[in-house]
């Protein structure tokens, strides 16, 4: 078993540190809000730390899970900084959804040091992260990424190296831009769907079982049919997410004239009140006939 520092306690973080604690894993914790740190710490045993240098003083493994850029260099490279004192040949896993310009960076500042790391985002959401069941999309190196998948088993249903540096960051970019395109087609067709007076349930069944099936079918066209929004992945965090692929792709050429319009569309989810809503409340700017 593995001496881990893990940094990011949220609503990703938590559950997923809480796995790894029950597979035997030795813990130490830290979190912005100590409060949250101790409350964990309480739930799984482990230690808690006032740093993210102290929580990765003994650690064979650094795991992050924090918000955007800002933060994964503040928890990484700054003055109370995990890389400060992680110990030359240690691992370094990143969960956090970032751009793929700091995944690099961190890459380049980890070899300097001697570290291995890991950019590793995942997709499932709340549930897939309370249930074990992510899925991992890895960026580094061969050797590093097999000493990740070591530890990560323990709470994921899918790990997949897509290549080097970076390389994990940009395929959940492509995972975000999948899932717009959908909700938004989603969103249409149920507008549609009510105004043709049709039975819900029965287009469902209909459907579900063809072509157009798709988890965000299988899992939010019931709730959104009710206007239920009120969990699940926050459209505030969508939006950031859509932001990296936009600014990823003027980096590299590519066209997102469809994420671009759907990013807009939830910014005006947002002025609605919807901040905090699940993705599926892009449903809420189409007006019911």
């Amino acid at each position: 078993m593995a001496n881990i520092a893990f940094i990011g306690l949220g609503v990703m973080g938590g559950p997923v540190a809480g796995h790894l604690a029950k597979a035997g894993h030795q813990l130490t914790v830290y979190n912005r809000s100590i409060g949250k740190a101790k409350q964990w710490a309480e739930a799984y045993g482990g230690a808690v730390a006032v740093s993210p240098a102290k929580a990765a003083e003994e650690a064979e493994i650094v795991i992050s899970c924090v918000g955007n850029d800002d933060d994964l260099s503040q928890v990484t490279l700054g003055k109370e900084g995990a890389f400060r004192s992680m110990k030359p040949g240690s691992l370094f896993i990143d969960h956090t959804t970032v751009s793929a310009r700091i995944a690099r960076q961190l890459f380049v500042e980890g070899e300097s040091r001697g570290l291995h790391c890991v950019d590793a985002p995942v997709s499932g959401g709340q549930a897939g992260a309370e249930n074990g069941r992510l899925s991992i999309m890895c960026g580094g190196t061969g050797p590093a990424v097999e000493a990740a998948r070591i530890v990560m088993q323990s709470y994921a249903a899918r790990i997949v190296h897509v290549g080097g540096a970076g390389a994990g960051q940009t395929t959940k970019m492509v995972n975000q831009i999948c899932i717009a395109g959908v909700l938004q087609g989603l969103s249409e067709a149920l507008r549609f769907a009510q105004a043709a007076e049709l039975d819900l349930d029965k287009v469902f069944e209909a459907v579900s079982g063809g072509a157009a099936q798709s988890w965000q079918m299988e899992n939010r066209w019931k709730t959104m049919a009710q206007d239920n929004f009120d969990f699940g992945f926050a459209i505030d965090w969508m939006r950031k997410d859509l932001g990296l692929a936009l600014e990823e792709a003027r980096a590299n050429g590519a066209t997102l004239p469809v994420t671009a319009l759907v990013d807009q569309f939830y910014a005006d989810v947002q002025a609605m009140g919807g901040s905090r809503q699940d993705t599926s409340a892009l449903v809420r700017r189409i007006t019911k006939a």
